[in-house]
This record gives structure tokens, C-alpha cells and sequence, in this order.
């Protein structure tokens, strides 16, 4: 059984100067697959780290529930925050998640007290990076988290320190696992969207509450960390523009399919001359684009710099196996003294960096229509577009959708293709063009990436 604490006494315990002690605070999928990783590869990590990395300490919430992990000789902590003053542990990792509450504040103890962090949590490096990087800094030591952004894949080092040396102008991907799972099963089979997203549920591959997830928050949390790293100051995540895939329609993805394409929940970050661009949204992507291959459940990392070009990453984002694969990654860079800043660069003098507003965006557009089958509908709609200044490249139109509203007049979906053009112009031309007598319902607007 483990030992128990149930406040500021801990049993001390004589560790040998050649471990590394950990104290593991949330013992859910991760932190428990962090155990059975270090445990497995036991030897493996050694050699790599150059020491042993045990577990010596752990606070979770339930003392009951079956991890498939014996605890013996292990710590158990009732309050997490006695992980940062545990004479046992030299390092804290955190995998409660959010960022406020018990997370935060025990992340904050642990620098204050001069004790290295390795973290899981994207939403508290993405809200509160800059803070915590210039804490750690005071401190002198580390704070890691690569298993923040996409799982097993070593989206964090490639782009902080493997891109370290280039000018880079762009990064993102497909960020979030459950998204592209849900996207990929309505393109392959044509359910809607709520049908798929309870088939992600019972399958383990969304939340009771998936609303972090398939709203795109998840997404942009990872967003504005890859934002931060690649262009050298933290972003602010308030001010990242952020959509969901609720309103994507099976209808979306066959016209898309039509046109050669297909439609991913993409996060985006680009360097631009009047500033930085950080969004998450569904876009169509080219077919034979390398990063509409990637399906399911997997996610992808793209970078681009002036020397490098571009590059992608590809693998699983999240569970188990791939997460504490990175945790355990960060834990040998700290038992080798590997230390790099938080954002790649001193954090003196480090201030967060406004992203651009959406009516700052220049793209081309797919656009869904829902109108009566009438004389003159396309006439009035090109004529908005054109009163805006926005150019068609194409256009689409299959058979008739039937009566669908209180005239019993037969409608029509109608799919128009612009070129790249002013985000404002698009919104104020879609806010005339759903006032027209002929339009049914909220038009559909999907940006279009080259991939």
C-alpha cells in the first residue's frame, strides 16, 4: 500500500545521488501510464538520462479506484501542494490540467521553492506562460512541457530548439485528435455530426463533455503555444480567434469532396509584417495535400522557416503511450541538466503579443448557400459579392434539397468558391447576402488553405 500523508508530514526517505525522484500529482490516464512507462523502461531511461528516475511521490484524489499500477512505497499525498515542499521529490510533474485552481497553484509552489516542473498542461502554459517562464527564470529552473502540444510527437523541441536557428513565418496543424476523428467518420460514412460525436464518446475519443474539444478551445491552447515558440514571444489567448466544428455539415464535406478537397479543424499561426495571425478554424485543404492524409485520431505539426521550408510532423496527440512518452522526455532532459527557456529566449523583459483580428485575414472562401429555386438568386448573390469586391472562382450546385421552409417553395444548395479576399469584406458581404429574400437560413463560410 502507499504511504499516506495527510498534510505537511511527510515521511522522509535516504535516496541515492544517482535517481532522480519524482513526485506525480493526477494519477488519471496519463500520470498512471507515466508509471508504467518509467517502470517498463526502466533501464532504457537510465542509460538515456544517465541516472535512475523513480517515483517516490503521488497526489490524487481517489485512493480506490484501480490504476493497474502498485503503489507501494510511494507517497501518497492528500494535498498536491506538499508535492513542491516533499523532501523525496526533485522534481514536480503536474497532470491535473486546467489553468487556474489547484494546477496553477501548485506549479507556482514548485518554481517558488527552486523544484524543476514538468507539465502536461496546455491550457496553463498557453493562459499563464510568460509568468510562469519569468518565475522559473527567477528561480533557475526548468519548466517543461513538451506533452502540452500533440502527444508523443516532439512538436515543442523541434520547433524550439530544432527550428532554434531559423526565421520561422509559419506553424500549426491539426491539433486536436477527437476534431479530426470526428471529421474523418462523417467524410467516410456521411452521418452527421452528433451521430459521430456519441460514436467518439462510447469509443473513448471525447469527453462526456466535449465542448473543450470540438469547440476548438483544446485546439487553440496547443495554438498559442506553438505561436509563442516559433516567434520568440508568448501570444496572448484571448486574443487567438477560435471556431468549432458543431457547424459542419455532412453536406460541407461532399461538396468539398466535389470540389477536391477536404475540410480539417486546422490551428494556424503565421508572422506577417503588421503582426502575428493566430487562429483555429475548419479549413479546406487540397486532397493530395500531405496533411489532409492525416486521419483519425492522429494529429500534425507544420512548420515553415526561411531556410528549413516546410516541415510536418505526424502521430498520435493524445492517451496514454504518447503522452508519458513525452513527459518521460522532459525528465531525462532534467536529470541530464538540460535546460532551455520557456519561449526559447530570456524571459526578461517577456511580454505577451496580440494576435491579429479575424478582419485582418486575407483568404479565399468556400461558401454555402441554402436558396429558392428561383429565377435571379445567383444574379443577386454575385451582385452582393461584387458590391464588396469579391471575386468568384467557382461555382456548385447539385439537384434541388426539396420544401424545406413555410413557403413549400423547393431550395437549393448553391456552393461558391471565391479568391483570396478581405475577411471584413467576406463578413459584411455574408450579412447581406443572408438578408436576401431568396436565402434560407445562416449561410456557410469555410476558409480555404493551400495545405
Amino acid at each position: 500500500m502507499p504511504r499516506t500523508t495527510t498534510g505537511h508530514q511527510v515521511t522522509g526517505r535516504n535516496m541515492n545521488a544517482d535517481e532522480l525522484r519524482i513526485g506525480i500529482a493526477g494519477l488519471g490516464t496519463v500520470g498512471a501510464g507515466l508509471v508504467k512507462l518509467l517502470r517498463a523502461n526502466e533501464s532504457i531511461v537510465a542509460a538515456r538520462a544517465g541516472r535512475r528516475v523513480v517515483v517516490t511521490a503521488v497526489a490524487a484524489r481517489d485512493r480506490t479506484r484501480d490504476r493497474g499500477i502498485d503503489l507501494g512505497g510511494v507517497t501518497w499525498h492528500d494535498d498536491a501542494l506538499a508535492l513542491a515542499r516533499d523532501p523525496d521529490v526533485d522534481v514536480v510533474v503536474e497532470l491535473i490540467g486546467g489553468a487556474e485552481g489547484i494546477a496553477r497553484e501548485l506549479v507556482t509552489a514548485a518554481l517558488r521553492a527552486g523544484r524543476p516542473v514538468v507539465t502536461a498542461n496546455k491550457a496553463l502554459i498557453a493562459v499563464h506562460g510568460a509568468e510562469l517562464a519569468e518565475l522559473a527564470e527567477l528561480s533557475g529552473v526548468p519548466l517543461m512541457f513538451e506533452a502540452a502540444v500533440a502527444g508523443g510527437i516532439p512538436a515543442i523541441k523541434a520547433v524550439r530548439e530544432g527550428l532554434a536557428a531559423d526565421r520561422l513565418t509559419r506553424v500549426g496543424g491539426i491539433l486536436n485528435g477527437t476534431c479530426n476523428y470526428i471529421m474523418t467518420a462523417m467524410r467516410e460514412s456521411g452521418r452527421p455530426f452528433a451521430d459521430v460525436l456519441a460514436e467518439a464518446q462510447a469509443l473513448g475519443y471525447a469527453e462526456a463533455d466535449p465542448s473543450t474539444d470540438v469547440d476548438g478551445i483544446d485546439a487553440a491552447h496547443k495554438l498559442a503555444i506553438l505561436a509563442g515558440l516559433a516567434f520568440g514571444r508568448p501570444v496572448a489567448f484571448s486574443s487567438v480567434h477560435v471556431e468549432g466544428i458543431r457547424g459542419i455539415d455532412a453536406l460541407d464535406l461532399g461538396f468539398a469532396r466535389a470540389l477536391g478537397y477536404r475540410i480539417k479543424l486546422l490551428g494556424l499561426a503565421r508572422r506577417r509584417e503588421d503582426g502575428i495571425e493566430a487562429r483555429v478554424h475548419p479549413c479546406l485543404v487540397p486532397e493530395k495535400a500531405p496533411i489532409a492524409q492525416v486521419d483519425g485520431v492522429f494529429n500534425a505539426v507544420v512548420a515553415e522557416g526561411a531556410f528549413v521550408g516546410r516541415l510536418m510532423l505526424e502521430g498520435r496527440g493524445a492517451g496514454e503511450g504518447p503522452t508519458a512518452t513525452a513527459v518521460a522526455a522532459d525528465l531525462i532532459d532534467i536529470a541530464r541538466g538540460i535546460a532551455v527557456p520557456v519561449w526559447g529566449r530570456s524571459a526578461d523583459g517577456l511580454t505577451q503579443v496580440e494576435a491579429l483580428p479575424r478582419t485582418a485575414f486575407h483568404e479565399e472562401y468556400y461558401l454555402r448557400l441554402n436558396v429558392h429555386d428561383r429565377p435571379g438568386v445567383i444574379a443577386d448573390v454575385t451582385a452582393v459579392l461584387r458590391d464588396h469586391g469579391v471575386s468568384l472562382r467557382s461555382m456548385l450546385q447539385h439537384g434541388r434539397a426539396g420544401a424545406d421552409d413555410t413557403s413549400g417553395e423547393p431550395s437549393v444548395p448553391l456552393v461558391l468558391v471565391t479568391h483570396r479576399t478581405r475577411e471584413s469584406a467576406m463578413m459584411e458581404a455574408l450579412a447581406r447576402i443572408a438578408a436576401l429574400p431568396a436565402v434560407i437560413g445562416e449561410p456557410a463560410m469555410i476558409r480555404i488553405e493551400a495545405g
